[in-house]
């Protein structure tokens, strides 16, 4: 699947999650967060592909959902799931 079309899955799994995105230009990476009585995910603008969907990624694993479709659950795995063992072996 190409990067762009799994940036719209994870995209369109968030908001099937209750979380309103937005990409907003700052000094951060991204992540969710509550403001007042609403959920939200925020995601720096300016990464890269890679990067927005790593932030996305790592969001949909924290929340962990159940019921995930296996497209997304792959996409996790990979992203996620895998640099955490990469850092745990790293001395």
């Amino acid at each position: 699947m190409k990067k762009t079309a799994q940036l719209t899955l994870l995209e369109s799994t968030v908001r099937q999650l209750g979380y309103t995105l937005r990409y907003e230009k700052g000094n951060f990476l991204g992540g969710e967060c509550r403001l007042k009585e609403d959920n939200v995910v925020v995601v720096n603008r300016f990464l890269p592909l890679e990067g927005k969907l790593y932030t996305l990624a790592q969001v949909i694993s924290r929340l962990n959902p159940p019921g995930l479709s296996p497209e997304v659950a792959k996409i996790i795995d990979k992203l996620v799931v895998s640099n955490l063992f990469a850092g745990r072996h790293k001395g």
